[in-house]
C-alpha cells in the first residue's frame, strides 16, 4: 500500500455508485488498469491501510494505495480492475451454463476469502453479491472485493451510522445488535442461495420497513427444487435467526471443499450432488429456469448499500415492545437480541410503522400513548425489559 499522486491517474470513468461512495475505471501511468473507490469520507485512513493489508490474500481483490482529488478533496482508494464484473451479473449472463460444480467452485473460491478476513479478526460488513469479484472471466478466480465498511471484530459500537443491503443483513442487526462475525456468516447464506437460483434474494418485493419485519419473524427466500439437500441444510444453518447456531467461516470452507474436490468420497453426497445437476439440467430444458427470469425487479428493491440507521431504529423499537409484552417472536431460540437502551421518538416512529403491524403489536403501540403525555420524546427500554423509564 503506497501513496499514489493524483497525477499519475488518468482516463477516469464513473462505473457505479453506491451509498458510501462512488467507483471509477482509470488508467495509471504506467498504462496499469484500475478501479477506483472515491469514498465519501474517510476518517481513520491508517486504520482502513491497515485492515486491508492484514486481510489481503488471492482471494482478496488487490489494493494498491491511496490517493485524493484536489477538486473534491476526497480520498480514493486504488485497487485492482476486476474485469470479469460482479458475481450477480455473472450468474445474470451465464446461469445456464454454470454447473453445480462451477456454483460449488465458486462458492470454495469466496469462502476462502471471508475466511481471511475473519481470520485476521475483521468483519466485512457489507458481503453481498454486488461485492464479490471476477478478476479473470475466463479462469473464473472470484475475489472478495469492497472492504471500505470492514472493522475489527472487536469493535462492537452500535453508534456508527449503518450501511448495508436489507435482503443480506442478519435479523440481529435490525434488533439494534452490532456487525459481527456471525452477521458475515448470515450475508454466505444469501449468496449461497443466489448461486443456487440466479437471482437476488427478496428481489420482487418493496425493500422497506415490512421486509424488515419478515426477516425478523424468519422469512428466508425459498430454497429450489433442484438444490441438494447437504447444501440446502448448509446454508439454512448460515442464515439461522440465533448467531450462536451458525457455523464458523472455517466449518464451511473445509464442508464446500470437501464438495468440490470430493475429498471425503461421500457417495451419498455425491449422488445428491449428481441429480441436483440432472434436475437443473431438465429444467433448462423445459424452460423453467433462464437467464431472463431473474429480470423484473421491483423498483424499489435496492441492491447498493444505503445507510439504514432509520429502518433499524425502527424495527428495533417494535421488537422491544413485543419483549416488554411478552410477545415471543416466530423466530429463533430462547436467547433475546435487546440493545441496552433505544432512544427513540414515539410519535415519529408510529406514524411511519403503525399500517405494518399486526393487531396485537398495534394494541401495544396505542396503549403506551395513551399513557404518556404528548410531548413525550424518547423512551428507555433497559436490557432485562423488567422497567421502563420515560425521559
Amino acid at each position: 500500500m503506497r501513496w499514489i499522486p493524483y497525477s499519475q491517474i488518468k482516463n477516469l470513468e464513473k462505473i457505479a455508485e453506491g451509498g458510501f461512495g462512488i467507483v471509477y475505471k482509470a488508467t495509471l501511468l504506467d498504462g496499469s488498469k484500475y478501479k477506483h473507490d472515491d469514498f465519501l469520507s474517510i476518517r481513520n485512513k491508517n486504520k482502513l491501510l491497515n485492515s486491508l493489508h492484514q486481510c489481503y490474500n488471492n482471494r482478496i481483490i488487490k489494493y494498491y494505495g491511496i490517493t485524493k482529488d484536489p477538486k473534491t478533496k476526497e480520498y480514493m482508494i486504488i485497487m485492482n480492475y476486476a474485469s470479469g464484473g460482479d458475481l450477480h451479473n455473472y450468474l445474470r449472463k451465464n446461469f445456464n451454463d454454470i454447473t453445480w460444480d462451477k456454483k460449488l467452485y465458486i462458492l470454495w473460491q469466496i469462502t476462502e476469502g471471508l475466511k481471511s478476513i475473519h481470520e485476521n479478526d475483521f468483519i466485512h460488513r457489507d458481503f453481498h453479491s454486488g461485492n464479490i469479484l471476477c478478476e479473470i472471466e475466463t479462469i473464473g478466480k472470484w475475489q472478495i472485493g469492497d472492504l471500505g465498511l470492514s472493522q475489527p471484530a472487536k469493535n462492537t459500537s452500535i453508534n456508527n451510522e449503518i450501511y448495508g443491503v436489507i435482503p443480506y443483513i442478519a435479523p440481529e442487526i435490525f434488533r439494534g445488535f452490532a456487525f459481527s462475525k456471525e452477521s458475515d456468516i448470515y450475508s454466505m447464506g444469501m449468496i449461497m442461495w443466489e448461486l443456487t437460483t440466479g437471482c437476488k434474494p427478496f428481489a420482487y418485493i418493496e425493500h422497506n420497513i415490512n421486509l424488515i419485519y419478515k426477516i425478523i419473524d424468519g422469512e428466508r427466500p425459498k430454497i429450489t427444487c433442484d438444490t441438494p439437500e447437504c447444501y440446502a441444510n448448509l446454508m439454512e444453518r448460515c442464515w439461522d435467526p440465533d448467531p450462536s447456531k451458525r457455523l464458523s467461516i472455517k466449518e464451511i470452507c473445509e464442508t464446500i471443499y470437501s464438495w468440490s474436490f470430493n475429498s471425503f468420497k461421500d457417495d451419498v453426497i455425491s449422488g445428491q450432488f449428481k441429480q441436483a445437476e440432472k434436475t437443473r439440467e431438465e429444467l433448462i430444458k423445459s424452460k423453467k429456469i433462464s437467464p431472463e427470469f431473474n429480470e423484473s425487479l421491483h423498483a424499489k428493491a435496492i441492491y447498493t448499500s444505503r445507510p439504514l440507521r432509520s429502518f433499524i431504529s425502527k424495527s428495533s423499537f417494535i421488537n422491544s415492545l413485543s419483549k416488554s409484552d411478552k410477545l415471543q417472536p416466530s423466530i429463533g431460540s430462547n436467547k433475546e437480541y435487546v440493545t441496552k437502551e433505544y432512544l427513540l421518538d414515539i410519535n415519529h416512529i408510529q406514524s411511519k410503522t403503525s399500517s405494518s403491524l399486526n393487531s396485537s403489536r398495534k394494541r401495544n403501540i396505542e396503549e403506551l400513548t395513551s399513557e404518556v403525555q404528548c410531548n413525550v420524546k424518547q423512551v428507555k427500554m433497559d436490557n432485562n425489559l423488567n422497567s421502563e423509564s420515560i425521559n
